[in-house]
């Protein structure tokens, strides 16, 4: 059969997914001054993404029992992987009105803190430490200004 594993179903879907991404990053507008583009890591991303998809379908390796064995989620996986995909779209919606650099901190602050990383210290010095020097890269070396929201610079 066509599609007998699910490697390769899986890679159908994500070839109808690599299109449907090209098809939108050559809707984003161009700028008649810009040497790169904004659409040159969407359409780069979008032909690498067919190109995997691509791969996987190709490859035919059989599975294995313990492989389908790994693909079945325990209780406490699922309820974890479905809290962190709540926060990402929590961080998404209270990014603009919160600020890049308090939504951030408090985002891996709580991520880790769930993942299991016990050490309060050390979690909070690299989440301080990498959002400010995300921030200030991108807003003074890079100029490409991250919403600020509640904080004053």
């Amino acid at each position: 059969m066509f599609l007998h594993s699910t490697n390769r179903k899986i890679s159908v879907i994500l070839l109808l997914f690599a299109v449907f991404y090209l098809y939108l990053s050559y809707q984003l507008p161009e700028f008649p001054y810009a040497i790169v583009d904004s659409d040159v890591l969407p359409k780069g991303l979008g032909f690498l993404l067919i190109v995997l998809s691509i791969a996987l379908f190709i490859e035919n390796k059989p599975e294995t029992e313990a492989e389908k064995e790994k693909r079945n989620l325990k209780k406490e996986e699922l309820t974890i992987l479905l809290t962190i995909l709540g926060m990402i779209l929590l961080y998404i919606w209270l990014l603009e009105w919160v600020g890049f650099v308090l939504t951030t901190i408090a985002f891996l602050l709580v991520t880790t803190r769930l993942l299991g990383y016990q050490n309060w210290k050390v979690n909070s010095l690299l989440a301080v430490l990498f959002t400010f020097t995300v921030y200030f890269s991108f807003n003074y070396l890079l100029s490409i200004y991250l919403p600020q929201g509640i904080l004053p610079f």
